[in-house]
């Protein structure tokens, strides 16, 4: 287990860097800001899940497990802490053909939240303007609704959706 107090700047590259690489680590207990870890265990369909919510329970179970209010601390910062709790899964929470080009397209389907998937997608993936029809295609196959925004997909969707890009975009 890896448990530590992060230094709130550095926080998601530390815990992603220890996801990503293969380490014999069963999880990770961590303090972090309260904001950040509302992101890392966001549900599809609330405004905190991205592309961080994605990338991190794409390899972990995550759950809060306290709020640390941030007038126990002195000198007292600005903002609330939470501790969370990473559990490793034993295999990610869906099967990819390639994992690296899910989380470009989870990248690039939250790129500007307001957008719907179909023109994040056009408009981040390489060349995605000239191969808008192969999107929708793969859109389809996917059985995604191209007017859908980002935070609505789950885990398991993205994974389909990464898989019928896949072909035309690697």
């Amino acid at each position: 287990m890896v448990v530590a107090n992060l230094p709130y700047y550095v926080t998601t590259p530390i815990i992603l860097k220890l996801l990503s690489e293969d380490l014999p680590i069963r999880g990770i207990v961590c303090m972090l800001q309260k904001e950040v870890a509302d992101r890392i265990a966001a549900k599809p369909g609330t405004k905190e899940y991205g592309s961080l919510s994605i990338a991190i329970q794409y390899y972990t179970e995550a759950e809060t497990v306290m709020i640390v209010p941030k007038t126990v601390f002195m000198p007292q910062p600005n903002v609330d802490s939470a501790v969370i709790r990473l559990t490793r899964r034993v295999k990610p929470i869906v099967e990819v053909l390639d994992e690296d080009f899910l989380f470009t397209v989870t990248r690039a389907c939250f790129a500007q939240r307001r957008k719907t998937i179909l023109n994040n997608l056009t408009s981040q993936l390489p060349d995605g303007k000239s191969k808008k029809e192969h999107i929708l295609a793969a859109l389809e196959a996917a059985e995604v609704d191209p007017s859908r925004r980002g935070e609505t997909l789950s885990i398991k969707e993205f994974g389909r959706l990464s898989d019928a890009l896949l072909p035309n975009f690697k």
